[in-house]
């Protein structure tokens, strides 16, 4: 048996001498359609564990900063075929009942697919393609079988979207009150107002959290939610939904508090119906592809401060993805906007277009601002090779059916990463068959690499072949990436305790550590 890790080691932190208030944190977004203002995974965090997880005061999340939580150990066979977890005794759901290895095989035949309750929407699914069965041996042991080695399997146990479920409660209830393992209970949720979790007093770690609760306050309005932050209602603003401008407003009417700018691992992407004529010639994708400029995107709508990449996270916060002059050479991502340009516009009158002759098309996108803005300026760069675009913005419940049913011609999503591993981007979102893959990708030598990537033992083996992929997925046009933007982070002088990860957004949210010094 080969063992990966034992007990974790309790961070090294500045703690408070005694319980402090609840964190006020003001959330100012637009209602996406999902009962005002859905649970996402920063909110969920709070409420659940994981077998393992990230460790939350290291920013770049890797295989390395994995540490224990619901496990108290894990071990893999010499095959790497079988990893098995041994389980905390004692942890308890919110709702009184014992936390046992059951939870766990009933959470992953759930997001399998195997059991008999399903979920309305399962895009993980995808990341779990390798995992055969998981087998329970007793309450505290649980094992993960897998068809073949996958070394980075247990990375996606760790992301935020990785939580363990209780057996006892029905996936439609969880999603109006979750029932959790974790640090803070649920206790309020009023729709495009407010979202309220307390804390667990029966926590299985001790001491933790130090936080009363967490209050989430949705103002829609961003200068509102601005002069609110400033005035000292709140203790903490939203991340990933602060632009740079916007933090520049708080910095100026709130120069006590603290700004940070954070790289994003939600890239904006160009979604093509390659199925749709006449975007099933290859040609006409290539043509829309060469028309991006990628820095112009950058400098409006990230002022000036995201990064070029492909599907991987560029560096340096991204492990995974190419630097700028590899990135460079793949076809489609040359730095010379005018001659790319030029390029597509020669394309496009060969297959017949031209100032007289002009094509029409739908640009399809969800009605939130990060999907909207990239789309506006997307329909007006395509203007410069003979496409006129007209925009259609979707709300949330109507936005991912229709792009799951390839109804639409082109589009503009973002890609919701988990994690910075190439096994959940490429499964996820380019595998044959995969439910994100919403523009119809199949290539059997993309899989097979992606398999080959996922299999591999040695880190800079795997990086060459992820490259490899990176270069297919470019030549094929399969979902072109237009840029990675940043997000301003800002709190006030006396919130202490958390750190922002630079390439797992949705995992570093457990605030079980987090603290206001008032």
């Amino acid at each position: 048996m080969r063992q990966m890790s034992r007990e974790g080691r309790a961070p090294r932190l500045v703690e408070p001498e005694e319980m402090v208030p609840p964190l006020f944190y003001v959330v100012s977004r637009e209602a996406d359609g999902v009962n005002g203002w859905r649970f996402d995974a920063n909110l969920w965090d709070t409420s659940f564990n994981n077998l393992v997880m990230f460790d939350q005061h290291v920013k770049q999340n890797s295989l390395s900063s994995i540490v224990p939580d619901l496990a108290s150990a894990w071990s893999s066979n010499e095959e790497g075929t079988k990893l098995t977890f041994t389980l905390r005794q004692g942890v308890k759901w919110h709702d009184g009942k014992p936390f046992t290895a059951r939870d766990v095989q009933c959470t992953w035949d759930l997001l399998t697919g195997k059991a008999k309750a399903k979920l309305r929407v399962n895009p993980r699914k995808s990341w779990y393609r390798n995992l055969d069965e998981v087998t329970v041996d007793g309450d505290y042991q649980v094992a993960f079988h897998l068809k073949r080695p996958q070394p980075a399997f247990v990375a996606l146990l760790a992301s935020g979207w990785s939580p363990v479920y209780p057996c006892h409660v029905s996936p439609r209830d969880m999603r109006m009150h979750p029932i959790g393992t974790g640090p803070f209970k649920f206790v309020e949720f009023k729709p495009n107002e407010v979202i309220r979790v307390a804390r667990n007093p029966d926590y299985w770690k001790p001491g933790r959290p130090f936080l009363d609760g967490i209050e989430y306050t949705i103002i829609k309005n961003p200068s509102t939610a601005i002069m609110a932050f400033a005035a000292g209602n709140f203790d903490r603003y939203a991340v990933g939904i602060l632009s740079l401008p916007l933090m520049k407003q708080i910095k100026s009417q709130a120069p006590q508090a603290i700004c940070e700018v954070v790289p994003w691992n939600i890239p904006r992407m160009l979604l093509i119906n390659r199925a749709a004529p006449p975007f099933d010639n290859p040609d006409l994708r290539r043509a829309i592809a060469l028309t991006l400029d990628r820095q112009a995107f950058i400098d409006i709508l990230s002022d000036g401060q995201g990064s070029i990449g492909g599907a991987m996270m560029p560096p340096p916060a991204g492990a995974w993805g190419m630097p700028p002059e590899v990135l460079a050479t793949l076809p489609t991502y040359g730095p010379d906007a005018p001659k790319n340009r030029a390029e597509a516009r020669a394309i496009m009158q060969k297959l017949g277009y031209g100032p007289d002759k002009r094509l029409s098309v739908t640009v399809t996108t969800r009605n939130v601002q990060a999907y909207r803005d990239p789309s506006v300026l997307l329909i007006d760069q395509l203007k410069e090779i003979y496409i006129d675009g007209i925009l259609d913005a979707i709300d949330t419940p109507q936005w991912y059916p229709k792009v799951m049913r390839k109804d639409y011609m082109i589009g503009v999503t973002v890609g919701e990463n988990g994690l910075d591993d190439p096994d959940q981007q490429f499964y996820e979102n380019y595998a044959c068959g995969s439910e994100r893959n919403y523009t119809g990708y199949c290539s059997p030598e993309t899989d097979q690499l992606i398999d080959r990537q996922s299999m591999e033992t040695d880190p800079a083996e795997r990086k060459q072949i992820v490259w490899e992929i990176e270069r297919k997925l470019a030549e094929d046009g399969a979902r072109p990436i237009i840029f990675y933007p940043v997000s301003g982070a800002c709190w006030q002088p006396q919130f202490h305790g958390h750190t922002m990860m630079v390439n797992g957004n949705y995992n570093g949210w457990r605030l079980e550590d987090a603290w206001l010094d008032k």
